[in-house]
C-alpha cells in the first residue's frame, strides 16, 4: 500500500516582488495554535461593572460597546528537512542544504520598500531613496494556504532551531516556529473565510441545536 502524500502548507508573498517569495512545507495540522482574544476597555463602558441592562437579544449590542476584537492570530511549527533531496542527489539540496528556505522566511518578514510599476523589493537594497525616511518601507502581506484556508497574513515572528548541518555548515534540516495575524477587512480572501465560518457555523448549529434548546429550558 502506498504512503499518503504529506499534507503541504505554503506561505506566498502577495506582491509583484522581486524574488517572487514562495515556501511550501509538508506541514502536520496537529503543531498549529490558532488565537483570538478580546480586549476589555476599563472605565464607565457598558462592558463594565455597572454598565448597561439588558433582557431581550437585541439589546445585548450596546452591552458590548467597552470590548475591542483582537485580530486572530496563529502559532505553528514546521520542519525543513533536505535528507530525501540529499539522497536523491539534488545539486541545490547538496550544495546549500535548506538555506534557500531560511533566506525566504528571513525576506518575507524584512522591510520592502515599492519601486517602479509597484515592484517591490528588499529596503536593504536601497530602491528608492537614498535615505532611510524616503524609502516608505512596508511589511510583505503574504498568503497562508492550508487545506481550504487561505488567509492573508502579517509574519509577525520567526524562530529558527538548526539541528544537522553538512560539511561546508549550511542546514540540512531544522524546525521553525511562526508567528502569524490574519489581515482582517475587506480582502477577497478573508471574506471568502468568513463564508466558510458562516457556512460551517450553520452545519453545527442544525446539528446541535435541539440538543442546545433543551439544555436552557
Amino acid at each position: 500500500m502506498p504512503l499518503l502524500s504529506p499534507t503541504r502548507g505554503f506561505l506566498v508573498e502577495y506582491a509583484l516582488a522581486l524574488p517572487p517569495l514562495v515556501l511550501a512545507f509538508d506541514f502536520n495540522p496537529q503543531t498549529l495554535t490558532r488565537n483570538r482574544s478580546v480586549t476589555l476597555t476599563l472605565g464607565s463602558t457598558p462592558a463594565t461593572r455597572g454598565g448597561y441592562d439588558f433582557a431581550l437579544p437585541t439589546e445585548t449590542a450596546r452591552v458590548a460597546q467597552g470590548v475591542a476584537v483582537e485580530p486572530e492570530s496563529f502559532d505553528l511549527e514546521i520542519l525543513l528537512d533536505a535528507t530525501d533531496r540529499l539522497n536523491e542527489g539534488e545539486p541545490i539540496a547538496t550544495e546549500f542544504g535548506i538555506q534557500p528556505e531560511l533566506d525566504t522566511l528571513r525576506s518575507m518578514v524584512e522591510p520592502k520598500t515599492q519601486g517602479p510599476g509597484g515592484l517591490q523589493v528588499l529596503a536593504s537594497l536601497g530602491l528608492g531613496g537614498q535615505r532611510a525616511f524616503q524609502r516608505a518601507q512596508c511589511a510583505s502581506v503574504l498568503l497562508w494556504v492550508w487545506g481550504r484556508h487561505i488567509l492573508p497574513v502579517f509574519l509577525k515572528s520567526i524562530e529558527v532551531t538548526e539541528s544537522a548541518h553538512l560539511p561546508n555548515l549550511v542546514p540540512y534540516r531544522a524546525t521553525l516556529k511562526l508567528g502569524l495575524q490574519v489581515i482582517e477587512g475587506n480582502n477577497p480572501f478573508y471574506e471568502a473565510e468568513k463564508l466558510q465560518q458562516f457556512i460551517g457555523s450553520g452545519l453545527n448549529t442544525g446539528r446541535t441545536a435541539g440538543a442546545a434548546i433543551g439544555g436552557l429550558f
